[in-house]
């Protein structure tokens, strides 16, 4: 089955009707730490109560955040900054007398994020004051005094040169890598750009070796431009993946087209293995024995910047193609779309981010694994983050109190049943751990996995994949693989 036939169809364009409206709650001096929903019991849960291992006290919280349907997104609308058609000309030619500032590819990025709502309620690249409160506090006080969750700054760095010749301009146009203007940038505010207290700030540490610092940041110049974007046309990529694009108010859509009345996210930056698998059918089956009845998975690959060594985008979306048509998730109850924003490997400040992006797309549940958006330290033998700090770092983030967060025990490979399972310390010896290290080395190797680690059309994409770079490697021209 190829990518396109789930492509989301006309019929996705009904309007959305069933938004549901959650009571704001303004922050007080103790943040409560909220219930987390555990769903990792092996056991079958009593079904008398509204949630398995679920205390009276927790069981009102619950009451009290769990959403029938969409819940509302962050700010109360999503924000949309793509110029309408028939404003585009005017904006164009507007832009072309501009002072212009030349962005990059991860940029671009942002820009994307930014103006199809994935950060709502921001408008543009984040002002000093924004900027502050995102860095120091993870999140932004709204001016009616509610506070909404941003972990990670969204900011346009400028160099010296740049900030010369804007002068004292009070808007600017953003040039791509292609040499065309993208968007216009309004009522900009300039401002220094301190790379150590961001850095130290965001990742814990100022270790060399941090991928997104590398690319991004260290180059990057001493100031920040902030402003309104007003982005002159949707923001294409023509890879042949846009259609997996969608954007909240997309999704949104689709999710009232199929009726859903939860919506659970799953975010990865990895092929789909059989643990993911049982992570997200375990997550849709206790849905339902809540009461739910139509459950929808949004499997939400993140598609902008990666390391190096991580499988690239096309290659994952063909290997999700897979899973889904070979029956590992049903096609019926998941959608499969690409989240834009590039990757930090912050662990608990960036999955915040990951989280509050998914509020915005109407997700109502979030499932957080061990070591979320994590990494290996850059120059030490060992995690940089602790592996359980994404999930509790998740059940107190101010902003986040009306996503469900479900944390789930680590999946390993289970050699007594020959598949992939929960891990379970009382009988560690029948179970292995399978680290996406050493799945790429398998593919690479052309050894295959044990039986039931992964569908066997996706693994086939990943030793397709490794061979041909192997081919390049070795100055040979790659040979045609048939579908």
């Amino acid at each position: 089955m190829s990518l396109s036939l789930f492509k989301i169809t006309a019929q996705a364009s009904t309007s959305l009707t069933k938004t549901h409206k959650t009571r704001s709650t303004t922050p007080k001096t103790r943040i409560p730490t909220r219930p987390i929903y555990h769903f990792n019991t092996l056991s079958r849960p009593n079904l008398s109560s509204p949630l398995p291992l679920m205390s009276s006290s927790a069981s009102k919280a619950w009451n009290s955040v769990t959403k029938s349907s969409l819940i509302e997104p962050d700010g109360g609308s999503l924000v949309d900054l793509v110029v309408p058609e028939r404003d585009r000309p005017a904006k164009k030619a507007e832009a072309a007398g501009l002072p212009k500032v030349r962005i990059g590819a991860v940029d671009v990025e942002w820009v994307h994020v930014v103006c199809e709502g994935w950060a709502s309620p921001l408008k543009g690249f984040m002002r000093e004051e924004e900027y502050l409160q995102s860095l120091h506090f993870n999140c932004l006080r709204l001016e009616d005094g509610r506070v909404v969750n941003m972990s990670l700054p969204i900011v346009l760095a400028i160099h010296d040169a740049d900030k010369e010749a804007i002068g004292d301009s009070k808007d600017v146009g953003l040039v791509g890598p292609k040499g065309d203007t993208i968007a216009i940038l309004r009522r900009i505010q300039i401002y220094k750009h301190n790379k150590e207290e961001r850095i130290a700030r965001t990742w814990g540490t100022t270790a060399p070796g941090l991928p997104y610092v590398e690319e991004v940041i260290s180059s990057a110049g001493n100031w920040l431009i902030g402003g309104d974007l007003e982005v002159l046309e949707p923001i294409k990529y023509n890879d042949g993946l846009d259609h997996y694009r969608l954007s909240p108010r997309e999704l949104r859509k689709e999710f009232d087209r199929r009726e859903a009345d939860a919506v659970f996210a799953f975010q990865l930056r990895n092929p789909v293995h059989n643990g993911h698998a049982l992570l997200m059918n375990d997550t849709r089956r206790r849905l339902l024995e809540m009461g739910y009845k139509n459950p929808i998975l949004l499997l939400h690959p993140l598609g902008g910047f990666t390391k190096a060594d991580d499988v690239p985008l096309d290659v994952r979306m063909e290997q999700h193609s897979k899973v889904l048509e070979d029956g590992v998730l049903d096609p019926e109850t998941t959608i499969v779309s690409i989240f834009p924003s590039p990757m930090h490997y912050a662990g608990p400040t960036e999955v915040q981010w990951h989280a509050k992006a998914r509020i915005n797309a109407g997700a109502n549940f979030y499932i957080v694994g061990r070591d979320p958006a994590g990494m290996s330290h850059p120059t030490e033998k060992r995690d940089l983050y602790d592996p359980d700090h994404g999930k509790k770092v998740l059940s107190m983030a101010p902003g986040l109190e009306k996503l469900n967060i479900l944390p789930f025990r680590v999946a390993a490979y289970d050699t007594s049943q020959k598949k992939m399972a929960f891990f379970e310390p009382s009988r560690a010896q029948d179970f292995i751990f399978i680290s996406g290290t050493k799945m790429r080395t398998y593919a690479r190797t052309g050894e295959s996995p044990p039986n039931g680690f992964m569908c066997p059309g996706g693994w086939k994409v990943l030793v397709n994949y490794y061979e041909s770079l192997q081919t390049e490697e070795n100055g040979q021209l790659p040979a045609a693989i048939s579908a």
